[in-house]
C-alpha cells in the first residue's frame, strides 16, 4: 500500500514528516503546492492513496491514476475539488476529516466580524495612503450574531460571541440545542440579526442557499461573515447589496475563484474585508488536520 501526499507546502510537509510512526504505510511527500491536476497521474505513479490539500482531482484525471483507491481530503470541503459520488463509482472512496480546525476557523470568523463592525481593513488601507479616515464602527456588545448552520465551527463561534455580550441565534437543517444559543427559524434570524455568520457545508442541497431574496430578508446595515464556501451565496447578489449599503460590509475568507482575481468586484468594495481562504491556517489546526490524515491512512492498510 502507497500513497503520496500530492500538493504538500513546506510547512504541511514538515509536521506530515514529524507525525510519521514506525510501521506506518510508505507515504510519499510531493513537495509541490502548485501541481495541477493533469500532473497528479505522473505524481501519483500507481499509488493506492493520494493525499489532497487542495488540488482539484477531475473524475476524468482520476480516471488516468492507474491504481488509485482512496483520496484523503485535508478538510471537509472535497467537492469545491472534486465529485466524490462519481470517484466511488470508479472505486475510489473519498475520506474527510472533520473538526480538526473548529477553534482556528471560529477564531477567525470572529476577527472578521470585529474587522467589519469597525471598519480596521479599510481605515488602515486609508490610513497607509496618507487620508485620515475615522469612520463610525458597530459596537457588538448587545447585538445579535445569527449562525446559519451550527456544527463544531459554529458552536466556537457561539462560545466567543457569548463571552462577549452578543445575543446569539442560529438556525440548523436539523434540530438542535447549545448553551446560550436559541435556536430559531431561517426567516427570524434573517430578520433580527445584526451580523449573519455562514456555517454550512457545501453539497447539492446548500449551492447557491443565500439567494437573493434571503439577502433582501436580512437586516439593513447588517454584517456579512464567509468562512464556509463562496458557492453557498450568490455573489452577484451579494455584491450589489454590499454597493446599496444594505450589506453594512461583508467579512469573507472564501471565494468563487480562488485565488481571487485582482480586478474581481469584491477587490473594488471598500466595505469588504478579504482573507485568502486561511480561517483554517493555524499550527494546531495543521497538526490535528495531518494526525487525522494519518490515522485515515493506517485505517485504509488494516481494513
Amino acid at each position: 500500500m502507497r500513497g503520496v501526499f500530492v500538493d504538500a507546502n513546506e510547512s504541511l510537509a514538515v509536521i506530515f514528516e514529524r507525525l510519521e510512526k514506525p510501521g506506518d504505510p510508505k507515504v510519499r511527500i510531493h513537495r509541490n503546492p502548485d501541481v495541477t491536476s493533469d500532473q497528479l497521474p505522473k505524481v501519483l505513479d500507481g499509488a493506492e492513496i493520494a493525499i489532497i490539500d487542495h488540488t482539484a482531482l477531475p473524475t476524468d484525471i482520476a480516471k488516468q491514476c492507474g491504481g488509485l483507491k482512496h483520496v484523503v481530503f485535508l478538510g471537509t470541503g472535497a467537492r469545491s475539488y472534486m465529485n466524490p459520488e462519481e470517484l466511488a463509482e470508479f472505486g475510489i472512496s473519498v475520506h474527510l476529516i472533520k473538526g480538526y480546525g473548529d477553534t482556528a476557523v471560529a477564531e477567525s470568523a470572529i476577527a472578521l466580524m470585529w474587522a467589519s463592525a469597525r471598519v480596521l481593513a479599510q481605515m488602515d488601507r486609508e490610513m497607509r495612503a496618507g487620508k485620515w479616515l475615522r469612520e463610525d464602527g458597530m459596537q457588538l456588545t448587545g447585538k445579535t450574531l445569527g449562525l446559519i448552520g451550527f456544527g463544531g465551527i459554529a458552536a466556537e463561534v457561539a462560545r466567543i460571541a457569548v463571552g462577549s455580550g452578543m445575543r446569539v441565534i442560529a438556525w440548523n437543517r436539523s434540530p438542535k440545542s447549545h448553551p446560550g444559543v436559541d435556536f430559531v427559524d431561517l426567516d427570524t434570524l434573517l430578520a433580527e440579526s445584526h451580523v449573519v455568520s455562514l456555517h454550512l457545508l457545501l453539497n447539492d442541497d446548500t449551492r447557491g442557499f443565500i439567494t437573493r431574496e434571503r439577502i433582501a430578508a436580512m437586516k439593513p446595515g447588517v454584517i456579512f461573515v464567509n468562512t464556509a464556501r463562496a458557492a453557498i451565496v450568490d455573489e452577484a447578489a451579494m455584491i450589489d447589496a454590499l454597493k446599496s449599503g444594505h450589506i453594512r460590509h461583508a467579512g469573507l475568507d472564501v471565494f468563487t475563484v480562488e485565488p481571487l482575481p485582482a480586478d474581481h468586484p469584491l477587490t473594488k468594495l471598500p466595505n469588504v474585508t478579504l482573507s485568502a481562504h486561511s480561517a483554517f491556517r493555524t499550527p494546531e489546526a495543521s497538526e490535528n488536520l495531518l494526525q487525522a490524515a494519518w490515522e485515515h491512512c493506517r485505517r485504509i492498510v488494516k481494513s
